[in-house]
């Protein structure tokens, strides 16, 4: 995926050009809809939808399930977009950015791999035990 493509789920793809359509309809004469349209196409321009491949590596459009190695506790959460992935109701994980730490920390590692995330709390280790494609 180049850096400039944004992945996202089908349905949030479709809730995007479903916005866009309407504002496309209506009225153009004030400034907010112009740009909100302009936004909007600028977004799908850059989507793709395509199903990532089941590889275990960790990039946006995988769920993803770490291990924090001080305390055994597991988080699963989708590594992608949350404002582009808010309205698609298949999605039942917490969505973390690829800018967000924890994404920082991950972002090309592959299952079994550790990583060192360092959040204001302190430093922790954690171990990538799932990466698969969202459904």
């Amino acid at each position: 995926m180049s850096e400039d493509a944004m992945w996202m789920t089908p349905a949030a793809r479709q809730r995007l050009q479903d916005e866009l359509d309407g504002l496309e309809t209506a009225s153009r004469d004030d400034a907010t809809t112009r740009a909100r349209v302009v936004e909007l196409r600028d977004l799908l321009a850059k989507v793709t939808v395509n199903e990532m491949p089941d590889d275990g590596l960790v990039e946006p459009g995988m769920a993803v399930t770490v291990t924090f190695d001080d305390d055994g506790s597991t988080l699963a959460f989708v590594l992608g977009d949350r404002t582009m992935l808010a309205g698609d109701a298949d999605i039942d994980l917490p969505v973390y950015s690829p800018a967000s730490p924890l994404g920082t920390a991950i972002a090309g590692l592959s299952v079994g791999d550790t990583a060192e995330l360092a959040p204001p709390q302190g430093a922790r280790t954690l171990i990538i035990t799932q990466a698969r494609p969202v459904a």
